[in-house]
């Protein structure tokens, strides 16, 4: 049942007038986080999504504490919600050496399906214009204003932002460099996500690795865990693209993954999959278009926090886009201030997890830095304090 009352939204179609104050492509995290923030502060915003809510998301569905004030803030009401909250984490290598390590600032688990339908539902009653089933076929930038070709028609706007995940048909318009073709350490990922049911720690989130991979698991809402994976495109065709024999031939391998896999009851049979995901840094604005989330850097789902990233780029663009539309300074203002804060916040914690990832994909490599892990713990410790940030 909804928590929040729905307006029934009439689409214009080939309107011609000023849409928006700000358009929105993407309504994930971050684009929705994004529009509750604008709208209270008065202006008139507008959010195209592709898919209809609530819908499934690959993700690891881990959001550290940093995020907790701040979603609060927003009218989620995570204190009723009864989440699990996560302050203990364990990290296998592909021989089953298995590491322990406090999660000091630790995080909570929330499926997207949930959180994503409630901040729609948010952004819908506090007036934001949420347009589902619509994809954004092309954005053009013109006489200081945005038009964006959608499949339900045309729209304008003073500012737009794009928060349409890993990948989406702009990127490759826009002819971003991550998106040509690659055969790097960073490029060309394949995420596969389960919910299940399982008896496995309620406050411990899981990294269990394997060979060119790694799997998590962690509670979520209700009685039902998160089990998401990460491995290279290459693996699943090295296993004729056959994502249950790429299954048992390789993460079995891993006996901690070889007992979850063979125990745990899955919640729907099909996974959740996506292609063509790439680790390589990313421009933050593409022709005066502000990215945030995933389409702004995309951290190793090993040593990063890409929900918490998402929501405070959010804040972070809601800031400038705010302080533009306010006319205190310029559009190009806008985007130096936006560009110059995102990195500070994010450069350095994105780097890590470019570097960490180069650690784990061969058996040997990884196993052996488990095990220097288990040894060092300071080590381990740093890893943490790069992946966890401070409340925003």
């Amino acid at each position: 049942m909804n928590q929040f009352p729905q307006k029934d939204i009439n689409i214009p179609k080939g309107t011609s007038a000023m849409d928006a104050d700000v358009a929105i492509i993407g309504g994930g995290l971050a684009g929705l986080c994004l529009s509750i923030q604008l709208v209270k502060q008065g202006f008139k915003i507008i959010l195209f999504e592709k898919e209809s809510y609530p819908f499934h998301k690959v993700c690891g569905e881990y959001i550290s504490m940093e995020s907790w004030d701040f979603l609060e803030g927003l009218g989620v009401p995570l204190h009723e919600m009864d989440l699990p909250v996560i302050n203990k984490l364990i990290v296998t290598s592909p021989d089953g050496t298995e590491l322990k390590q406090d999660l000091s600032s630790g995080g909570f688990g929330i499926s997207r399906y949930k959180i994503d339908n409630i901040l729609k539902e948010i952004a819908r009653l506090q007036g934001v214009q949420v347009i589902e089933n619509c994809k954004a076929e092309n954005v053009i930038f013109q006489k200081d204003n945005f038009s964006i070709i959608t499949s339900k028609g045309d729209f304008n706007a003073r500012v737009c932002c794009g928060s349409f995940g890993k990948k989406s048909n702009l990127d490759v318009i826009w002819k971003r460099g991550f998106t040509k073709p690659s055969s790097g350490k960073l490029d060309n990922y394949v995420g596969i996500k389960y919910h299940i049911k399982s008896e496995f720690a309620v406050d411990t989130i899981a990294l269990h690795n394997f060979k060119n991979g790694y799997c998590g698991i962690s509670k979520i809402e209700e009685d039902k865990y998160c089990l998401c994976y990460l491995t290279t495109a290459a693996n699943l065709k090295e296993n004729n693209n056959s994502i249950a024999e790429m299954e048992k031939n390789v993460l079995y391998t891993n006996p901690h993954l070889k007992n979850i896999f063979t125990t745990a009851t899955r919640l729907y049979s099909t996974p959740l999959s996506i292609s063509q995901i790439s680790f390589k840094q990313k421009t933050q604005i593409q022709d005066h278009v502000l990215l945030i989330g995933d389409a702004a850097g995309m951290i190793t789902p090993l040593c990063g926090n890409g929900m918490s990233m998402a929501m405070h780029g959010s804040k972070i663009a809601a800031t400038y886009i705010s302080g533009f539309l306010k006319n205190d300074f310029s559009r190009k203002d806008m985007e130096e201030k936006y560009l110059k804060n995102w990195n500070r916040t994010f450069f350095k914690r994105l780097r890590a997890g470019r570097v960490i990832q180069y650690f784990f994909g061969k058996p040997s490599t990884t196993n052996l830095f488990v095990k220097i892990m288990k040894q060092v713990p300071y080590i381990s410790t740093g890893i943490i304090r790069q992946t966890h940030g401070k409340p925003f």
